[in-house]
């Protein structure tokens, strides 16, 4: 019994080692756990960090996509559009010439002294010089793209309206009336819609099976109001970006004025500032566009796929 008792000893001393060992490993892990932990927040914080600069950097941009199909093989092929609003603080211009290099030959100069000199508007001032600075302007084009499409089960399009010279809500009711009628196919809507510069309407059923044999006729003839219209019908598809990637680019016939005073009326320092940047002796040309933000306020500046 006794050389039980010291074997039992002996286990249990050795268990007793190997609880310890794992406690003290358990300990350690927690401590490598909490630092990896406080190394991933600081590569987060980082991150977003960046994310801030380059949002604060660069403008917001706002995309609009159209589909384009010339020919059979172009059918997955989509058209990019993208419409970028660039703030304007107070005090700065946007002028857009007529070509790059006379753009690139403004910006490479850096500094124009600008003659202000406008009727009475200066009053005792026969003549007011002031700097200007010149930069260029940088905004994020998508340079790829990939999206999922979806086809909605409750929602037609509806497009060919007719030109009634009512308000958009008149004809969403009345559309809503003519669909929401068994009768004429249809079923009780639960939302509708004007898309934006389309002159289409989308609208959604309440229900499942009412969308889908109106799709499959293509076209229906609406009573609306007085009269009897050909009303087109197509699926509704709805899409979600899975990819976007953007990349910065240069405007090449854009430059960005910045330190203007209020020393004259917007419309006056506005025609100056033309007038100064279409001389050739200024190193200017002809100029295609100008946008004027006066100190104190906000602007701004939309450009399209070809503006400058």
């Amino acid at each position: 019994s006794q050389e039980l008792c010291r074997v039992l000893e002996q286990d249990h001393a050795k268990l007793q080692m190997d609880k310890e060992a794992v406690e003290r490993r358990t300990q350690e892990l927690r401590k490598e756990g909490k630092l990896l932990n406080k190394n991933l927040e600081q590569q987060m914080s980082l991150n977003r960090d960046e994310e801030r600069s380059c949002q604060v950097a660069l403008p917001e941009k706002k995309m609009v996509f159209k589909g384009l199909v010339t020919n059979k093989e172009d059918t997955n092929k989509l058209m990019l559009a993208p419409l970028i609003r660039y703030p304007l603080p107070g005090g700065s211009a946007l002028i857009t010439f007529e070509k790059a290099e006379v753009a690139q030959r403004i910006i490479e100069m850096k500094e124009h002294v600008v003659e202000l000199s406008y009727g009475e508007e200066l009053e005792e001032l026969d003549r007011c010089r002031v700097r200007v600075q010149a930069a260029p302007v940088d905004v994020l084009l998508p340079s790829a793209l990939e999206f999922s499409l979806t086809r909605s089960r409750r929602s037609i399009l509806v497009s060919d309206l007719p030109s009634l010279g009512i308000p958009h809500e008149a004809l969403l009711d009345k559309l809503e009336l003519f669909f929401s009628k068994t009768k004429n196919g249809g079923g009780e809507v639960e939302s509708r819609e004007f898309l934006d510069n389309s002159g289409q309407v989308v609208l959604t059923f309440a229900q499942d099976g009412v969308a889908e044999p109106l799709i499959g006729k293509g076209h229906i003839q609406a009573l609306i109001g007085k009269g009897k219209y050909k009303l087109k019908i197509s699926p509704c598809m709805s899409g979600d970006i899975t990819n976007l990637q953007l990349q910065p680019c240069r405007c090449p016939r854009t430059v960005l004025l910045s330190g203007i005073p209020a020393v004259l009326g917007e419309e006056p320092l506005r025609d100056t500032l033309e007038i100064h940047f279409q001389k050739d002796s200024r190193g200017g040309g002809e100029v295609d566009a100008l946008a004027y933000v006066p100190a104190g306020r906000w602007g701004v500046a939309v450009f399209t796929e070809d503006a400058g």
